[in-house]
């Protein structure tokens, strides 16, 4: 075995443990002072000491390879990569700053993306990029603070879903029994549910009520306690959002104080992140850990199997396969992604060390794209990223309608993808021959980050990298450098 140096990563391990080194030592059969020198990085990795981690805490044998930095050295190198800082870092010292330091690599991806909205907002204002005004504190957007909230936390989030598993076993909850039980359980916190029919012949002849009647799903009164679910909700949606519902009336305080621990900047961005966590412990709540992962297992992962099964929808088996990080009891690692026609991507989750760019856009060849001109249909694709390193991804439409000509529909454009090492385990990978090289599609995170050359899908240059238009091949090729290169 290749001497690996991991101290940073084991001592992440001990510490989301809240362990002390004579504990951990304990438990691997070595001698605190043997671990000591490990985490700084005076002893390397041994076979031996990395199988009894497996064993004892149940993480992956690549929880310490050096890809599980990935997405931090791509997105260190996305800031250093900035034209506007004007500074020509190495390559090498990214992946050091990552490996090494990775506390003080993420301080400066957040400085730089407060250094990015504020310029952002500069510009709306003057119509010229600049410095940010004195007198003035950047302030990123909460949207974006909600959703690195979740990412630097591997989208899993252990006393929710421990809490929402335990509450399911307490009370009962199983497939086919959501709706009662859940209203029971609302009516303890004296919370009553109302199904509203959706309006077949609306009185006004401007149809106002019909599309009030669609645009407004739910809505919770908390002068009455009332939760008014639409019609137009199915079953399992109607589910979802009671098991919202008791998520607030029942774990508030527990929701409060994870949100307390993010360091959000502002009301909307606290606001946010607690819808985000009362989702997050719904999902937990109808799709228990346990009972879910192990039938994901035996399913192997046919999302659209699962979806028959537990009676949810593909989007919400997609998204709940992507919080499958409980140590001992691991699933795929898998990054979820939601992207419209337009290319917004509305949602974005990441259990892998999967990078999804800030500088706006994804790349075209991407197989999320392909979804939505073959609506319905699953399609799936191997990937290489320009870094080398390859990734197993499915994708389909999700598409609710409302019945009424004229009013418009939503479809996304869903995408779980994980490592190409964990793709085997998945059944769509049957028939495909993941080792060869041939079978997969060069992507990038997106033409701004990209450094793939000669690509014919790409739509800008590279942010810090002068392009010109190759006359002679109609690509993009780089402008020669001062010193001729």
């Amino acid at each position: 075995m290749q001497k690996t140096f991991v101290g940073t990563r084991l001592r992440e391990l001990r510490e989301e443990r809240a362990m002390s080194q004579v504990e951990f030592a304990r438990l691997l059969d070595i001698s605190p002072s043997y671990l000591n020198q490990i985490e700084h990085n005076s002893r390397p990795l041994t076979v031996s000491v990395l199988l009894r981690i497996t064993e004892v805490f149940g993480v992956d044998a690549g929880f310490f390879a050096a890809h599980d930095v990935t997405r931090l050295i791509a997105e260190v190198q996305e800031v250093l990569s900035d034209h506007t800082i004007g500074l020509k870092v190495p390559a090498t010292d990214a992946v050091a700053l990552a490996e090494r330091l990775p506390q003080t690599a993420q301080a400066l991806i957040t400085l730089h993306w407060r250094y990015r909205q504020a310029n952002e907002r500069l510009a709306a204002l003057t119509g010229s990029r600049g410095p940010e005004p004195s007198g003035t504190a950047p302030v990123p957007m909460p949207d974006e603070e909600v959703r690195d909230f979740f990412y630097q936390r591997q989208n899993y989030v252990a006393e929710l879903d421990e809490a929402a598993e335990r509450l399911a076993t307490e009370i009962g909850l199983t497939r086919g029994r959501l709706h009662d039980v859940l209203t029971d359980r609302l009516d303890l916190h004296g919370i009553r549910v109302l199904t509203r029919e959706p309006q077949r012949d609306p009185p006004d002849d401007d149809g106002a009520d019909a599309d009030a009647d669609i645009n407004e799903l739910y809505r919770y009164d908390p002068s009455i306690r009332l939760l008014t679910l639409s019609g137009h909700l199915n079953p399992g949606q109607r589910a979802f959002r009671m098991a919202i519902q008791l998520a607030f009336a029942e774990f508030g305080g527990l929701i409060t104080k994870v949100t307390d621990g993010g360091m959000l900047s502002g009301p909307t961005a606290r606001t946010l992140t607690r819808l985000g966590l009362a989702n997050y412990f719904a999902a937990a709540l109808i799709l228990p850990y346990g009972v879910f992962h192990a039938t994901a297992e035996r399913f192997r992962y046919d999302v659209e199997r699962l979806a028959e099964y537990f009676g949810m929808g593909f989007e919400t088996i997609c998204h709940r396969l992507s919080t499958l990080q409980r140590p001992r009891a691991r699933g795929v690692p898998f990054s979820f992604i939601r992207v419209d026609r337009a290319g917004n991507m509305s949602k974005r989750q990441s259990a892998t060390g999967f990078h999804f760019s800030r500088a706006g856009g994804t790349c075209p060849l991407w197989n999320v794209y392909e979804a939505l001109a073959a609506p319905g249909k699953i399609h799936t694709q191997i990937a290489t990223m320009p870094d080398g390193r390859s990734y197993f991804w499915i994708a389909r439409t999700v598409s609710q309608h409302y019945g009424r000509f004229g009013v418009p529909g939503k479809t996304f454009a869903i995408g779980l993808g994980c490592e190409l090492r964990h793709a085997s385990r998945l059944i769509y990978s049957t028939g495909l021959d993941l080792a060869d090289p041939a079978a997969a599609v060069p992507i990038g995170i997106g033409c701004k980050v990209c450094e793939r050359v000669g690509c014919a899908q790409r739509a800008f240059p590279q942010i810090g990298r002068a392009l010109a238009l190759d006359e002679n091949r109609g690509t993009f090729a780089p402008y020669p450098t001062e010193d001729g290169s």
